[in-house]
């Protein structure tokens, strides 16, 4: 199903609820999934970048905004996706990445990379300066966080307009999740009083009037608030509706806006699509695919351990371990424990820290080490079954790593793509 994103408060108010996935990830293998299966189901592909992943000074990945739309543009052209089915996102976009320096200098950061955002062709913007910076509260007061947030959608509307190009849709708010995500076991988590929903939509609104941005802020299609879906290390929270009367209602007396859910990862269908049904038809997913992802690299591991006789005792697994242990900077303070804990942590927690590691040189040789050694070999039924039985497909033939990865990611995307109405 393809259709505009501000065309989801309207599917909404007639009564025919859609979705769509917001895929979170720059790993090459999740994003050409995602590609090939918009072609497949001639469904829009977003695609999401964060302000810590992807910024003007490079980010985590080392990828700036125009790099990291060059990457999606020469994928979809490799897997055959129409580039009117693609819109590129950026989340968070705010002073977060500086929020250790003062907020002036923080803010100037921001501007730099919301303006390299727009530039690049980013058209779905997060603004989120919610988060305080040096000798600030840690989460800041609506009314400073609006000002701020209006101060870079000026950025981003000078950028396109510039550009010549389609104007910018906003989504505003956020939830604060616990930092790397929760290094607990999650017992509850209460979703947004629809009072404080309220109160952001009505600050933000006169804040961007008053700033000259009201054309702006009538482009704003989303505002992230909790709906009471979590996950950590080690376990799931998933939706309850019942416990969102209330945040519905805001809908209702505000048809301009639908939720934004993060966190959505490991829901499943059946969450998944209440919350579409319910008013939250904009799914971040990123984790869950990088986990299923590493998921299936382990069970090959395990695979090509059993089937080649040179190939070694898991390989792949122990240079990810020696990798993380040598670099711990990613992963030191979110998981704890004893050491076998943290080792399977390392490897295992739903926050999939280990993601962080994927493009290391390291990392990269052991993958391409386990695509030798697979590479046309034909694995037997019973290797499968023991491994990775639902990949039992895949046996008697000769075999392409690539094609396992992307069938194991988008196991997960069609999962989403039915709860946002496309099973079709």
């Amino acid at each position: 199903m393809q259709f505009a994103l501000n065309e989801l408060a309207t599917l909404r108010a007639e009564g025919r609820p859609a979705g769509v996935t917001s895929v979170c990830s720059a790993h090459p293998i999740v994003l050409r999934a995602a590609l090939r299966h918009g072609r497949d189901h001639s469904s829009t592909v977003l695609i999401e970048a964060t302000c810590n992943q992807v910024n003007h000074l490079g980010g985590y990945t080392g990828m700036t905004p125009a790099d990291f739309a060059a990457l999606v543009s020469r994928l979809a052209k490799e897997e055959g996706c129409p580039e009117n089915l693609i819109v590129l996102g950026g989340d968070h976009l705010g002073p977060n990445p500086w929020r250790d320096r003062a907020a002036e200098e923080a803010m100037a950061e921001a501007e730099g990379m919301v303006a390299a955002y727009v530039d690049a062709g980013f058209r779905k913007i997060h603004l989120d300066a919610s988060m305080g910076c040096m000798g600030e509260p840690a989460a800041l007061d609506d009314e400073t966080t609006a000002h701020r947030a209006a101060r870079l959608a000026a950025v981003a509307e000078a950028s396109a307009r510039r550009a010549g190009d389609a104007m910018p849709v906003y989504v505003i708010g956020t939830e604060v999740p616990p930092p790397g995500g929760a290094d607990h076991t999650l017992t509850r988590i209460e979703p947004t009083a629809a009072s404080a929903a309220r109160r952001t939509i009505d600050v933000h609104r006169r804040v961007f009037a008053e700033a000259g941005l009201k054309e702006a802020f009538g482009r704003a299609i989303g505002l992230v608030v909790q709906p009471g879906v979590e996950f950590g290390n080690h376990n799931v929270l998933r939706y309850d509706r019942s416990k969102i009367d209330a945040l519905k209602q805001v809908l209702r007396d505000e048809p301009q806006f639908v939720f934004e859910a993060h966190s959505t990862d490991y829901q499943g269908a059946d969450p998944l699509t209440a919350l579409v049904e319910d008013g939250f038809p904009i799914l971040k997913v990123g984790p869950e695919l990088t986990f299923v992802l590493r998921e299936a690299l382990y069970g090959l591991d395990l695979i090509a351990s059993d089937l080649v006789p040179d190939y070694g005792e898991r390989p792949l697994y122990a240079a990810m371990e020696a990798l993380m242990l040598a670099h711990r900077e990613h992963w030191s303070r979110h998981y704890h424990g004893t050491e076998g804990e943290q080792r399977w942590l390392r490897h295992y927690s739903l926050s999939d820290r280990i993601r962080y590691f994927w493009t290391a040189e390291q990392a990269q040789s052991a993958v391409a080490r386990l695509r030798d050694a697979l590479a046309g070999k034909s694995v037997p039924l019973p290797l499968f079954w023991q491994h990775m039985p639902a990949a039992a497909q895949f046996s008697g033939a000769p075999l392409d790593l690539e094609e396992v990865l992307i069938w194991r990611v988008t196991k997960s995307l069609a999962e989403y793509h039915a709860a946002c109405g496309g099973a079709k």
